[in-house]
């Protein structure tokens, strides 16, 4: 992605920055201290660093998630599973699982089998939801997600039957 695009998606995105608008505090500071942190963390300078600027700040926000959830189980299918582990030692990969608690998937039409696999506790990160939007809408409107976050380079799901169904865009 060029620079040019990356400002144009940024500016599109300006008055959703840093949890502008966001009533509920949960969801609040989730955005506020997982999505948009830019406070140094303690293995910011362990975690691989390749040149792609767009895969080290996905890297890095999937390390503040993990630290943040701290799950046991994680389906990788990107491979990131070096900045997760950074954020979650206890974190293990596995291919498949009966209950979903991290999952880092490409977006893709099969979607429906893993979002059956989620409990409330559950999150599903999808990767490159702005190649395939109006199929990221769908997996966003889901009667099961209750709570995404459209960050344009991936979209976050959470499954919290208690709360509202609301879909957030965040300018990340």
């Amino acid at each position: 992605m060029n620079r040019v695009t990356r400002t144009w998606v940024w500016l599109r995105r300006i008055f959703h920055c840093r949890g502008f608008g966001i009533q509920s505090p949960t969801d609040y500071r989730f955005v506020r201290y997982v999505i948009n942190e830019k406070w140094p963390y303690y293995a910011y300078d362990e975690l691989p660093d390749d040149g792609d600027w767009q895969k080290r700040k996905l890297g890095l926000l999937y390390f503040r998630l993990a630290n943040d959830r701290q799950p046991r189980q994680v389906i990788d299918r990107v491979g990131v599973m070096d900045y997760v582990r950074a954020g979650c030692r206890k974190a293990e990969r596995v291919e498949d699982t009966d209950e979903v608690e991290l999952a880092v998937v490409p977006i893709a039409q099969n979607y429906d089998n893993l979002l059956n696999r989620c409990g409330e506790q559950s999150v599903v990160v999808f990767q490159d939801i702005y190649k395939q939007m109006a199929l990221w809408h769908s997996i966003a409107h889901d009667r099961r997600v209750t709570v995404a976050f459209d960050l344009y380079y991936c979209g976050i799901v959470f499954f919290d039957k208690k709360r509202q169904p609301h879909h957030y865009i965040v300018n990340f």
